[in-house]
């Protein structure tokens, strides 16, 4: 039996990444940790097996706190999970040489490339793997830029976040002026050309500069989606599991050529959003460096970067973990997700109910 700690438990996929664990490994014990009291993952009945209310990570109680608990708990590795903590994480494992207890996260240098999606636009400027991309502030907004460069419609969003932070579709000047205004407590955002296509998303297993793993799925549509200007709010409620080759092969060269330019093998689980343009060509929305909401379906049909991290940490290397870089889906899976539910997995979209004529 082991004993792991998963942070942010709040959060969807710390709790995908619970439910999934209880499920496979129902001797394993799990300790739940959050900055928000009210962080639905600690009264979810059966998720975790202890709870405990955390400093936020810029507190400087943090590292006491989870010190003293990991002691307290007897905590084997940890899931870490929020960016924000991935990050704290490798500074602590650079300044002491070590982890406060194993987990698998990637190297700094990486995690903060691809965290901050002005520093991965600039990083791959001028590739294939990026739609046109401008930097802009409140401070200085580049009007001219914006409308000569990118053009309209382009689309708008927050530099750092998840769930679609400050996005919008933006038809003309007036609507860029606008939505500066209305969103001027985010500093800064990015700007680029509007891309058409399917919404692809892909997880990926790298150790020590290994590319082991990979799976791709498309998200057709969105959880609430009408409650936000943009449509689009990070939480997947429709979904296809893809055996779509290329998609993996896009991202793992992107990958290839970021860690080139920064001189660092890739390490983790990065999660890849794309969208396509109006001919089909691919174009890198944002690399997340960790875990996705829908890792717990994904391993529960036979994808399982859940059990494989797990694998990774217990063993200290990966001579357990099947290499499947192209991993096909033995079905044509969906999968439908909402707020206050688990996950439905059908074996195929014909299984959908036929509308009414």
């Amino acid at each position: 039996m082991k004993t792991i700690l998963i942070t942010g438990i709040g959060g969807m996929t710390p709790r995908s990444i619970a439910r999934f664990i209880k499920k496979r490994y129902p001797n394993y014990k799990i300790i739940g940790i959050d900055a928000n009291p009210k962080a639905l993952g600690f009264y979810m009945q059966g998720l975790i097996d202890k709870g405990y209310v955390a400093p936020r990570m810029d507190n400087p109680a943090y590292w006491e706190f989870v010190i003293n608990l990991i002691k307290r708990e007897s905590i084997d590795y940890a899931f870490v999970q929020p960016e924000v903590e991935v990050i704290g994480w490798e500074v602590y494992r650079k300044e002491h040489g070590t982890y406060p207890c194993p987990t698998f996260i990637p190297p700094l240098e990486l995690a903060t490339t691809l965290m901050d999606k002005s520093i991965m636009a600039d990083i791959l400027n001028g590739s294939v793997y990026i739609p046109k991309t401008i930097k802009v502030t409140q401070d200085n907004p580049h009007f001219e830029e914006v409308e000569k460069e990118i053009g309209f419609p382009c689309w708008i969003r927050a530099t750092k976040g998840s769930g679609g932070l400050g996005s919008l579709r933006l038809d003309s000047i007036d609507n860029y002026k606008s939505w500066l205004f209305i969103n001027k407590e985010i500093p800064e955002f990015t700007v680029c050309e509007f891309l058409t296509g399917r919404h692809l998303a892909t997880q990926m297993l790298y150790i020590d500069g290994e590319y082991l793993k990979g799976a791709a799925l498309e998200c057709a549509e969105y959880v609430m989606a009408n409650l936000v200007p943009s449509k689009v709010t990070g939480n997947t409620s429709f979904g296809r599991f893809l055996n779509e080759d290329r998609i993996l092969s896009f991202c793992n060269s992107c990958i290839e050529y970021i860690c080139n330019k920064l001189n660092l093998k890739a390490h983790g689980v990065l999660s890849f959003d794309l969208k396509e343009d109006r001919e089909g060509n691919m174009k890198v929305t944002e690399c997340n460096i960790r875990h996705m909401a829908y890792t717990g379906i994904m391993s529960e049909i036979g994808f399982d970067l859940v059990g494989d991290s797990m694998r990774y940490i217990e063993a200290g290397n990966a001579y357990g973990i099947e290499r499947a870089p192209y991993y096909h889906y033995e079905k044509p899976y969906i999968f439908l997700r909402d707020v206050d539910i688990e996950p439905i997995i059908l074996d195929r979209e014909s299984e959908l109910l036929v509308s009414y004529e």
